[in-house]
């Protein structure tokens, strides 16, 4: 029979969050699959976990996840952790899980700390639809990449979770205002740690305000959607720029019938459809 993976995890910051499940699964595996082993000893040894521990990161998660889908195979239970936080949500992970669905290999969850999670629930902002979109791409390897995904931002609806280090964010920041506008923000810092804090703010206010305040730790940005009174009003000006038989004939090379485009036009301006049916009538 095939062995089975479980993707553990394991504290993003204070040990007591570390479940008694994952300390049981940790100790009872054949091998733990570790983002860095040097990091991983420490939280090991406090938990006086002695599974032998091999490097899977993500320099060399596809060769080493097709090792570690081969031992799987052949019985062996195997573990995965990242240096914080739950395997692959922004960590190494999902390669190997793709691969073990592939070969038929039972893969197991065993939840814990999520740095996405305890940003968005402690925010502020909507949390039944959110975005998790981790790291932006670096600008130094994919500035085109980062331009596209910023620009995609900016009509997304649903509350944003953006990962950032200190030393990038304030730029980050600004190009979020730059692209978004001014939208409510919550600037998470530090989370589970002694200096944990969640600056409730504006993208405007938290540039001014990191500007003259250095950040210090790992920080997660939680942006607002755009809003839906927002969309009905960049739709509105938009049709405000052409006159109502040009939004008309805009429908009606799309394929619509005349009487449906008319029925569209009065609610995209929020007009009555007669209003529009007697302007459509001298077309």
């Amino acid at each position: 029979m095939s062995g089975c993976l479980y993707l553990v995890a394991t504290p993003i910051g204070n040990l007591e969050d570390m479940t008694y499940r994952a300390v049981r699964v940790l100790s009872e595996v054949d091998i733990i699959a570790a983002e860095d082993t040097r990091n991983s000893i420490k939280l090991l040894n406090h938990f006086d976990i002695k599974t032998p521990m091999t490097s899977y990161h993500e320099h060399n998660k596809y060769e080493k996840a097709t090792e570690l889908v081969g031992k799987l195979v052949e019985g062996k239970s195997i573990a995965v952790i990242t240096d914080a936080g739950t395997p692959g949500i922004s960590d190494p992970g999902e390669e190997l899980v793709k691969q073990c669905y592939e070969a038929g290999v039972k893969v197991v969850p065993i939840p814990g700390a999520c740095a996405a999670i305890n940003a968005v629930i402690a925010s502020g902002l909507p949390t039944r639809r959110f975005s998790f979109e981790a790291f932006l791409p670096s600008e130094k390897t994919d500035k085109k990449e980062r331009r596209h995904i910023l620009e995609e931002l900016k009509s997304e609806t649903r509350t944003m979770i953006i990962y950032e280090a200190p030393h990038r964010l304030l730029k980050t920041l600004k190009e979020l205002y730059g692209t978004l506008g001014n939208r409510r923000a919550t600037i998470c810092r530090e989370l589970t740690k002694k200096h944990e804090t969640f600056f409730v703010t504006t993208l405007e206010e938290a540039i001014y305000h990191y500007e003259a305040t250095e950040p210090k730790g790992e920080c997660i940005i939680v942006v607002e959607g755009l809003s839906r009174e927002a969309i009905i009003e960049e739709a509105r000006s938009k049709w405000d720029e052409m006159t109502v038989e040009e939004h008309i004939t805009q429908y009606i090379n799309q394929g619509i019938d005349k009487k449906e485009a008319v029925k569209q036009v009065a609610k995209d301006r929020g007009l009555p459809k007669r209003e529009i049916y007697d302007i459509a009538k001298n077309m």
